[in-house]
């Protein structure tokens, strides 16, 4: 059931006309802007790409949504460093090249990396040194291979993906797991680890829709959610709304109810069910050339650690365009994204200028900073709340919340035992 009337919710893809109605209130964009056909826009609210190898494509590929669903690679993984954007050195010829370190850092990083291809728990000689990374914390493996704080710095945000540095007094296994992935999804499809689908991410609820229907279930579009129905012990029992006289009816549930927080809102504040525990500034802009330093990448992500602008969080910039059928030809859609701090536009923005001024000229711009909840319910009243979508750009850290809500409400795993290779869907 979904008060909306467009899949996705606050992840939807709009056309032009949907984005200048929802963020300037005009009914469509206006024609002096040449921005072109408002039909071939499909503009993510919330952006994210899909790491290749990664646990979203194992889990659309074993519940066989991809037969819904086209993707092509992004063009590029980049890291702002002093000012600059650097390709993301993801295997050992990359750490060669890169112009984010000197010779002995080169060196020392192509080291690194050939152990984490090679790294196998199960092999004990595939250890660093006999350590048990399981163990041992990752700032030691980063000590044996003397990888300094700069070399640090973009394996933690922009390879494994840490939103901060704790990972490093942290068993080292799963950053060294997270290093491999980020090499082997590279290694799949060129440039990048990222694949996004075709025709924006708007493609995935409508796909799971389209199985929902194939295996009996019904997906309802602007349904309104009265309220909840519980039994005595404050169990989640349905979910009342209108059938299609108008009429009240509730629709009874067993495993309980999932919804995101928007649904817990009231008068704009939040009840007792969520809490606010911070905010994403979200800055849509359109372009017509490529994000410049990038090497003309039709798309790419770019990442700037939260020590290069001393922030307590780090920035997110996605690109996508033409390419992916979600813009009219010869235009890109650029999106910054980050935690901020500030309660007012023109403070946020303020916060985001360093990504801002990477974009080059922009030819149109969406901005909004939207509240961040995080459920308070338990898992005994089978009401299970989302996290609202954070300021990355990749779906990492969603998927594993995902991942975790499935087995909290059925108490089995999702199987992922299934290759991450979509030319081998069928």
């Amino acid at each position: 059931m979904d008060k909306n009337g467009y899949y996705g919710g606050e992840s939807a893809s709009l056309n032009l006309n949907d984005l200048f109605k929802k963020f300037k209130g005009v009914e469509k964009a206006p024609e002096e802007l040449k921005l072109g056909s408002s039909r071939d826009y499909n503009v993510d609210l919330c952006p994210k790409l899909l790491m290749a190898c990664g646990n979203l494509v194992k889990t659309l590929l074993s519940t066989k949504v991809t037969r819904y669903l086209e993707f092509r690679s992004v063009a590029g993984s980049f890291v702002y460093k002093q000012g600059k954007i650097h390709k993301v050195p993801a295997n050992a010829s990359d750490a060669w090249k890169t112009t984010l370190l000197g010779m002995f850092g080169k060196y020392r990083l192509q080291s690194f990396l050939n152990f984490v291809v090679q790294y196998d728990y199960g092999v004990a000689k595939t250890w660093p040194n006999k350590m048990d990374c399981k163990k041992v914390p990752m700032s030691e493996v980063y000590k044996y291979y003397k990888l300094g704080d700069d070399i640090q710095e973009f394996v933690g945000h922009a390879v494994c993906l840490y939103l901060d540095e704790s990972y490093k007094n942290q068993a080292a296994h799963e950053t060294i797991e997270r290093a491999k992935l980020y090499a082997l999804s590279v290694a799949r499809y060129g440039n990048s680890p990222y694949i996004y689908p075709v025709w924006g991410l708007g493609g995935l609820p409508e796909g799971f829709s389209r199985l929902c229907a194939v295996h009996g279930g019904i997906y309802m579009l602007n349904k309104p959610i009265k309220k909840l129905h519980r039994d005595g012990d404050g169990k989640i029992t349905g979910v009342e709304s209108v059938d299609e006289n108008g009429k009240d009816a509730v629709a009874k549930c067993k495993l309980g109810v999932l919804a995101d927080p928007t649904y817990f809102m009231n008068d704009g504040k939040a009840g007792s069910e969520i809490k606010q525990i911070g905010q994403v500034a979200r800055w849509i802009c359109i372009l017509d050339h490529p994000i410049p330093n990038t090497n003309n990448a039709d798309s790419c992500q770019i990442i700037i650690p939260s020590i290069q602008l001393k922030r307590k969080s780090d920035i997110y910039i996605s690109c996508v365009s033409h390419h992916h059928n979600v813009a009219a030809k010869g235009h890109y859609i650029a999106m910054i994204s980050a935690n901020v701090d500030a309660k007012d536009e023109a403070g946020a923005k303020a916060e985001l200028k360093a990504a801002y001024s990477l974009l080059g000229k922009t030819k149109q711009e969406f901005f909004s900073v939207s509240p961040v909840f995080t459920s308070m319910t338990k898992d005994d009243s089978k009401l299970f709340i989302t996290n609202s979508y954070d300021a990355t750009t990749h779906w990492e850290t969603t998927c594993s919340e995902v991942l975790s809500l499935y087995t909290r409400m059925t108490g089995k795993e999702v199987d992922l035992s299934i290759k991450a290779d979509l030319e081998d869907q069928e």
